[in-house]
């Protein structure tokens, strides 16, 4: 096919129009043009605002605080060049409440995981009253930090809580749970996977309903039982759910502090301190800004790798795939 300035193009394809043919826009066209770009960047604006003040801005002044002395106090701001980073990634307080986050992390993750694939596989099925098993999973999910850390807090008074009572019905004596460094750090893990498993039930709930029913049926008349249907169908099927889940709540056990902070303090010991929270106590009760600067951007340096290997893991995954 030859087009009008002479050149062929491939059957089947059309040519693009040559500029020169192009009609030009029309002044007015043109004034609408620009007045409706206008229009776009006011109704950003607000939003371009805000997320520059409240995200850009303190991200940035917070980088330039982790190269000076500051304090809370707003005293001795010079300029000290790396060494709050060389402080920081020589105080063993710091990597005492890195090991505890990650600690954290790994005992609160795996059970947030499998227990929500449980419950959601159990709902799936069809059990009774569905609308009731819903709502008692998620429901904790909605309560603030404050109320369920002074409810859990309340469980697992020594004296006059009720899983010491229940452990005492079988003459078990139950130990102090949030003062004893044996036991505090698996306490508030069970408070948080009672607290926000229902997040992650819904989910996995979504995802099992997305499951086509004709992979059950033809599974069924191949002879498939219930356990053959459920490792190689419902799990390769929710295996991008996991994925998802996983990394979520990795991110959200590294960035735990209210629970913590409401029920333990950090004790017994430093047992259950994690990194925010010594970054708290640095910059607030030591009035280090500076210094709790540094220690910030080491642990968002920390997340920005789990972040990237996340990426790196779903990027394969669609390639494969």
């Amino acid at each position: 096919m030859t087009t009008a300035d002479g050149l062929v193009t491939p059957p089947g394809k059309t040519a693009a129009p040559s500029p020169a043919l192009t009609p030009a826009l029309s002044p007015a066209r043109r004034r609408r043009r620009r007045s409706d770009n206008l229009r776009g960047w006011l109704y950003l604006a607000p939003f371009l605002l805000a997320f520059g003040l409240f995200l850009i801005w303190p991200t940035v002044y917070g980088l330039w605080m982790s190269f000076t002395g500051t304090s809370l106090a707003g005293t001795n701001t010079q300029f000290v060049g790396l060494a709050n980073w060389k402080e920081a990634l020589g105080d063993p307080q710091v990597w005492t409440s890195l090991g505890n986050t990650v600690w954290f992390t790994v005992l609160s993750t795996i059970p947030l995981v499998l227990v929500a694939m449980l419950l959601a596989v159990l709902v799936n099925i069809g059990l009774p009253g569905q609308w009731f098993w819903r709502l008692s999973f998620f429901m904790p999910f909605l309560l603030a930090s404050t109320v369920v850390s002074q409810f859990w807090n309340w469980m697992y008074n020594p004296q006059l809580g009720l899983v010491n009572t229940v452990l005492g019905w079988f003459g078990i004596a139950g130990p102090a749970w949030l003062q004893d460094p044996n036991t505090a750090m698996i306490s508030v893990v069970i408070t948080t996977v009672w607290w926000t498993v229902g997040f992650n039930f819904l989910l996995y709930l979504a995802a099992l309903q997305n499951i086509p029913d004709q992979l059950y049926e033809a599974a069924s008349l191949d002879g498939a039982g219930a356990w053959q249907k459920f490792r190689s169908i419902t799990l390769p099927q929710l295996a991008p759910t996991t994925v998802l889940v996983l990394v979520l709540q990795m991110l959200a056990s590294l960035k735990v502090f209210d629970q913590i902070y409401q029920m333990t303090g950090g004790g017994p010991g430093g047992s259950t301190r994690p990194v925010l929270l010594y970054i708290y106590e640095v910059g607030f009760t030591g009035y280090r800004l500076g210094y709790a600067s540094a220690i910030s951007y080491i642990f968002f340096f920390l997340i920005i790798i789990v972040s990237i290997a996340y990426m790196v893991i779903s990027s394969r995954r669609s390639v494969k795939a």
